[in-house]
């Protein structure tokens, strides 16, 4: 009895030692994905419903045995514990975005995790899928109970605009796994990995401190901040109709985070060069093809809404804003990240002790409000830039503009003109041959110009003024096609208030 207590005893400290044994980076991956599949497969057997205020809370928690159990498969890894928040309404936010549970499963456990550096500030741990649909980050234990309560009042404003550049949210779990304890949340991936990125921005539009440090400047890709973007670029510049888009959309996502009292968050943007040496993109260009996610591209983000599906994003663009910087074409990536600050008591503490030394506006920590209103500013000002039309289309617009006057008048002219014409049909009877080989008609022979107005003057001697008149206008308009086409239009201008005076011509 003793040795069997004893080895009982034995049995369940070395179990326990094995348990709180530190699992390896490639443990902890295994325990997320098969945690993920877990969750998903077992939600498969419940019915679907709408989703109920009380679902935003529910928290399932379940105990995966490395032996494997009746409920739970048998794995390699070190038994651990998983938690599912608001299991019912994460399924919701996937079927809105079209992702079946199949595809999620698929992404998130047929391969292995990648693992991504982390150029911010915080200790969280990014991982990537495969197939370069779904970002797998690490979040404190602040951090996911904000977003639990934020589920909804995000449920509302997703249905309201499934089309924005806030972080789309898949799940949220939590894995103790050995001595290790993480909380994970599964995203959109803003930045394809198929497509090379020449420069990445995390962006706030604060000053203080926004420049990337030497050991981030270092690295082979490295994120770059406001600063860095004030001197490297003098900003990007999109079509009229693109430009109105995004900063619709921004605007719309800051009014939103605004109302959460939410802060400190960014925007991750990556610049994709056109005109440099093409990327190899070999298989990885195939992993984002079938593309399984909704509203997840960039251009997808700031449209407008439709009724219908949209087609999968174009393999050469791959969902990407087009955009120009000074003669260079380019594609951007882009979206809201790190939505999850809201501006509690540490963050107010936080604002009061730098605005002691530093300009208050200038640091990245403010209230909501002041954060969303300078955050806009700098993206209209500084990042995005509208793309002003050529001066051939505005030559155009007003050569048109110049046209419709010249009509306009001469319809106001033409009874006068009509009776004009009939009176200058005369001298062109007397002197045709000359008008055609002449290149000046206004150098007449003074024998013709003596006998014109000889015999007209006898013939009406009121009227003999009006058709000397109309003898310049015959000239003038004989001598206009030798003229360019950008100074016909301004001679045009010029004469037709002339012809419009009622005033007779005085001749010397």
């Amino acid at each position: 009895m003793s040795t069997s207590t004893a080895d009982s005893g034995g049995t369940k400290a070395s179990k326990a030692s094995k348990d709180h044994r530190k699992p390896t980076a490639a443990a902890l991956k295994g325990a997320i994905q098969l945690g993920i599949g877990y969750a998903v497969g077992n939600l498969s057997s419940k019915p679907d419903r709408d989703v109920l205020m009380q679902d935003f809370s529910v928290v399932e928690s379940v105990f995966l045995p490395s032996e494997g159990s009746n409920l739970t498969p048998a794995h390699h890894f070190p038994d651990f514990r998983l938690k599912t928040y608001a299991p019912l309404a994460f399924r919701y936010f996937r079927e809105l975005f079209g992702i079946k549970p199949d595809d999620y499963l698929y992404s998130i456990c047929n391969e292995p995790l990648i693992e991504l550096s982390n150029p911010g500030a915080s200790s969280s741990w990014f991982y990537l899928t495969s197939d370069d649909e779904f970002i797998i980050k690490t979040v404190q234990h602040k951090e996911a109970e904000f977003l639990q309560k934020l589920l909804p009042g995000y449920y509302m404003n997703l249905n309201q605009n499934p089309r924005t550049l806030l972080p789309k949210f898949y799940g949220l779990y939590y894995i103790q796994c050995g001595g290790i304890t993480v909380r994970v949340v599964v995203m959109n991936n803003v930045l394809p990995r198929a497509m090379k990125m020449h420069y990445n921005y995390d962006l706030k539009g604060s000053s203080y401190k926004r420049r990337a440090s030497r050991k981030e400047r270092s690295k082979s890709s490295p994120t770059f901040k406001d600063l860095d973007f004030q001197a490297m670029h003098e900003g990007l510049y999109l079509d009229p109709d693109t430009h109105n888009a995004m900063m619709k959309t921004l605007q719309r996502d800051c009014r939103v985070l605004e109302s959460f009292k939410i802060m400190d968050y960014s925007l991750l943007l990556g610049i994709h060069v056109l005109d440099r040496k093409p990327l190899d993109r070999g298989s990885r260009c195939d992993s984002r093809r079938g593309q399984k996610v909704l509203y997840s591209t960039a251009l997808e983000s700031i449209q407008g809404s439709v009724k219908g599906p949209e087609p999968v994003a174009d393999d050469e663009t791959m969902g990407g804003i087009p955009a120009k910087h000074k003669d260079e074409n380019l594609l951007i990536f882009l979206g809201i990240i790190d939505i999850l600050q809201s501006y509690r008591f540490i963050k107010k503490m936080e604002h009061s002790w730098k605005a002691l030394v530093h300009d208050g506006d200038t640091v990245s920590v403010h209230r909501p409000g002041f954060y969303a209103d300078r955050f806009l500013k700098f993206m209209g000002t500084t990042v995005f830039k509208k793309l002003h039309p050529l001066r051939g289309a505005s030559s155009r617009r007003k050569k048109n503009y110049l046209h419709a006057g010249k009509s306009a008048s001469q319809e106001f002219l033409s009874p006068q003109k009509e009776k004009e014409e009939k009176k200058a049909q005369s001298m062109d009877n007397l002197d045709g041959n000359f008008y055609s080989s002449s290149k000046q008609p206004d150098l007449l022979p003074k024998s013709a110009l003596t006998f014109e107005t000889t015999q007209n003057d006898e013939e009406d001697p009121e009227n003999s003024e009006e058709r000397r008149a109309s003898s310049s206008t015959i000239a003038l308009d004989d001598h206009l096609p030798t003229l360019s086409t950008s100074q016909s239009d301004s001679e045009l201008d010029v004469y037709l208030p002339h012809t419009d005076s009622p005033r007779r011509p005085s001749w010397s």
